[in-house]
């Protein structure tokens, strides 16, 4: 029997091997022969006898058509799938972001950095961190020498207390003013009632001169009737004489007592002889009001009120029209009101209080300087770039170190200036980092556009104006806010690349959105004088008030 004839399939479970025939003392055998499976490509025989085995090669395939060709198509279709399921995987999120975004790789990490510098100068008593500490708004990063601070302060609160002294001293020299001001008042009504007492006087003497002259025209008559009867011999030349002698006694009295009226007249600043067709005791009606005793009295009664700041709306007035103008800055005429008003704005008063008002400001100086010692951090972030160490001494405004910002952190896109026509301000932007790679991704927003491009910002901006030109694309830096940001969780630094993805096609969100630029924002308006506060905003009077004395 050849072999072709002997060939039998050895089972469904071979991979196209087969099994030689056996003789005719093999028959019972044969079981036992099936039952091994090759493991190395060949079939183990049974030997005659139930003696050991031989190992035979196995007989070659037939080339003509492939013993299973469902295992080919299972691999071709398992090869399609894995290819489709990893286009769909791993291509069409690539091409979809192609097709709906705008990206950059020019892109960098950037946020605030505060200079940590003293507000006065002095010598480093101690620096209490160093860098890449993090620290929080109010902690003390550096502390300086506070004794010298401590003694200015000591002598402003001296300052102090000596300017509180002289408001006190002031304010009662301002009630001594008041006090000589009532007085010159009752001067002033005693020069006006001296006046009406020598108008008195005048009109007096007017009426002794009246009846002195009576005397003397009764006397002149006398002697007429007495010389007439002299002639006669009625009486005797003794009693003639005597009435000469009275008529030169009454002559001299009359003399005396208009001597006496031209006085009064001249003491009242009057001629001594009245204009023609008036009488010599006519007065002018407001000679009370004008007399020049009276002027003197009414001058140093507005004198004494000038200290203590009152002054009338005119200086030619009389006594009556400037006592009524000063009692009509209070309705009822009350005194006390009108000076408890009129004393706090006295002008001794308000030099001591501007200087204590002084004194109290740099006292306040001194206090902000010796807490100016303490050197604080404006902000939450980490410290970097100390340079400074106990024992310097450095002035106001000196570098010591810098704190940069956690969480005020944003990216700075500089995009090609063909890329900004569909970028706005709100878009969604997607942030990959290289620091991080695809493990974290950042979501964020456009928030504004840079008024220039990075040449010309730059510190030595390029010249084109000359012969040769080149023409290169230009990069505006954009600026990406980080929204749902956590610095505990994944922190970025200042520096780090990054490559956003802009979703210009996804409607733009947030404030000013789908805008080139921002608005004006509100913010408060410088005003238009410095605002000073005046020694009544600081000083307070003392308890009671200011009365009058």
């Amino acid at each position: 029997m050849t072999d072709r004839e002997d060939e039998r399939p050895c089972g469904p479970a071979t991979a196209g091997s087969t099994r030689r025939g056996v003789g005719p003392g093999e028959a019972q055998d044969a079981p036992a022969a099936t039952s091994a499976e090759d493991r190395g490509g060949s079939v183990r025989m049974a030997a005659p006898g139930g003696g050991p085995s031989a190992v035979t090669s196995p007989p070659p395939t037939r080339s003509g058509r492939p013993a299973h060709p469902w295992r080919r198509r299972l691999v071709l279709a398992a090869a399609v799938v894995g290819l489709a399921v990893g286009g769909y995987v791993f291509l069409l999120p690539r091409v979809e972001t192609m097709l709906n975004t705008v990206s950059t790789d020019d892109a960098y990490v950037n946020g605030h950095v505060t200079l940590v510098a003293p507000r006065v100068a002095g010598q480093v008593a101690e620096v209490l961190v160093d860098d890449n500490y993090r620290v929080r708004a109010g902690d003390v990063l550096v502390r300086l020498d506070r004794e010298p601070y401590q003694v200015q302060l000591d002598i402003k609160a001296a300052a102090v207390a000596a300017a509180e002294a002289d408001l006190a001293a002031a304010r009662a020299e301002v009630r001594s003013l008041v006090a000589q001001a009532r007085a010159n008042r009752f001067q002033l009504q005693h020069a006006i009632e001296d006046v009406n007492a020598r108008v008195a006087d005048l009109r007096a003497n007017v009426a002794s001169l009246e009846s002195r002259t009576a005397t003397l025209e009764l006397a002149r008559h006398n002697l007429e009737r007495g010389e007439e009867l002299a002639r006669t011999g009625g009486i005797s030349k003794e009693e003639l004489d005597r009435r000469r002698q009275e008529v030169r006694v009454d002559e001299a009295a009359v003399n005396q007592a208009l001597q006496a009226v031209y006085a009064c007249r001249v003491g009242l600043g009057l001629p001594e002889e009245p204009p023609e067709g008036h009488d010599l005791a006519e007065v002018p009606a407001d000679l009370g009001q004008q007399f020049s005793a009276v002027r003197q009295g009414l001058g140093q009664l507005l004198q004494s009120a000038a200290q203590f700041g009152y002054a009338p709306t005119s200086w030619d007035v009389t006594p009556d029209q400037a006592i009524a103008e000063f009692y009509k800055q209070d309705p009822g005429g009350d005194l006390d009101k009108i000076l408890a008003r009129l004393i706090p704005d006295a002008p001794p008063i308000k030099q001591a209080e501007a200087r204590l008002l002084r004194a109290r400001r740099e006292l306040a100086q001194a206090e902000l300087d010796l807490r100016y010692c303490d050197v604080v951090s404006e902000i939450d972030g980490l410290v970097t770039r100390r340079n400074v160490n106990p024992g310097n001494n450095v002035q106001a405004g000196q570098g010591l170190m810098a704190v940069r910002s956690l969480t005020e952190i944003w990216v700075d896109a500089n995009f090609k200036e063909t890329q900004l026509a569909d970028l706005r301000i709100g878009q969604r932007v997607r942030c990959e980092v290289d620091m991080y790679g695809k493990r974290r991704e950042f979501e964020g927003r456009i928030t504004g556009f840079t008024m220039g491009t990075g040449q010309s910002l730059a510190l030595l901006p390029p010249q084109n104006a000359t012969g040769n030109f080149v023409k290169i694309v230009q990069r505006l830096p954009v600026r990406i806010e980080l929204t749902g940001y956590d610095p505990a969780e994944a922190p970025l630094f200042v520096g780090l690349s990054v490559v956003p993805y802009v979703y210009y096609k996804e409607p733009p969100t947030g404030p000013h959105a789908g805008e080139f630029l921002q608005p004006p924002h509100a913010l408060p308006q410088a005003p238009t004088a410095p605002v000073v506060a005046g020694p009544s905003q600081s000083v307070a009077p003392p308890p009671g008030g200011v009365g009058p004395p």
